[in-house]
């Protein structure tokens, strides 16, 4: 019988950054989120740079991420994993998703689908309006053509995959029991036009490869985690264990972000700012002024 040590000696976590842009205070709270969550049941913690957009990755702010979680005294176990080292996986995965009919062309652009958002309402996802499936039903042969000039990406036929599987659920230690709901965001982008793998399948890969049991991050990537099962169990991956946590707010109630300029940890660190005492206020719950955490 394995004992509750051993057990708890097999926890392993992982913060996975996107070395896109500085880190700012929500990632500050995310990462000592699970950080504290390996820690305290006796686990491992990794950090992973998901690195896998070249044309918006940078090596300073890879650098800048290393420096950050030192300034907070957040350590982790090993070296850091670089998701750019494993396009070979990700491309075998892609390769098999095809073999199963998974995946089909997709030769939309923003301004078609723009353009098909305007000829009436469309269903609505937690990041936006839902992809119609203008390609879904486009002739093989005729994608097949096209796709010899025309830019495309490759979509994940949601529908179908459920087909296959059948209900999944999977667990979150603060939300309960799930049961899938993958339509709710809609035949995701598997291969984007311009890289070669998308954020679904490269963190669904990845977290199975590094053995992560449990996976802390965001509220905000709650419903991403239906699309994450789907091809867990399409690709015979093992289901981690989840836990998803609020988020911190501006003082307008939005999730602080790169893309609105939120205050980055690379200037309070410059500021001469006491990177190990704002993590103990993050850990009692005391914010900057005008930053607060989401309802729960």
């Amino acid at each position: 019988m394995t004992s509750s040590t051993q057990l708890k000696r097999d926890i392993v976590v992982r913060f996975a950054p996107s070395p896109n842009g500085l880190l700012h205070l929500g990632h500050a709270y995310a990462a000592m989120v699970a950080h504290d969550f390996a820690r305290e049941r006796g686990g491992r913690f990794l950090l992973r740079i998901e690195d896998i957009d070249s044309g918006r990755s940078r090596p300073e702010f890879v650098e800048a991420i290393l420096a950050d979680l030192q300034w907070l005294g957040l350590t982790w176990d090993g070296d850091a994993i670089f998701q750019s080292d494993r396009f070979e996986s990700y491309a075998l995965a892609v390769e098999r998703l095809k073999d199963m009919d998974m995946l089909y062309r997709c030769f939309c652009t923003r301004t078609s689908m723009r353009q098909a958002q305007e000829t009436g309402p469309q269903p609505e996802g937690p990041d936006g309006p839902i992809y119609a499936g203008t390609c879904r039903h486009l002739d093989p042969a005729l994608a097949r053509e096209r796709a010899r000039t025309e830019p495309h990406s490759w979509r994940l036929d949601v529908a179908k995959a459920i087909a296959r599987t059948g209900p999944l659920d999977w667990y979150d230690e603060r939300h309960g029991e799930q049961i899938i709901q993958a339509e709710r965001l809609g035949d995701v982008i598997i291969v984007p036009k311009d890289t070669q793998v998308a954020y679904h399948l490269a963190v669904t890969l990845d977290d199975a490869r590094d053995d992560i049991t449990h996976v802390v991050r965001g509220d905000d990537l709650f419903a991403s985690t239906d699309i994450h099962r789907l091809l867990q169990a399409l690709l015979d991956l093992p289901t981690p264990v989840y836990f998803h946590h609020p988020l911190l707010l501006d003082e307008s109630g939005a999730k602080l972000s790169k893309s609105r300029d939120s205050a980055s940890l690379s200037a309070l660190r410059e500021e001469g700012r006491d990177g190990y005492a704002l993590v103990q206020d993050l850990r009692r719950g005391i914010f900057p002024v005008g930053i607060s955490l989401a309802s729960v």
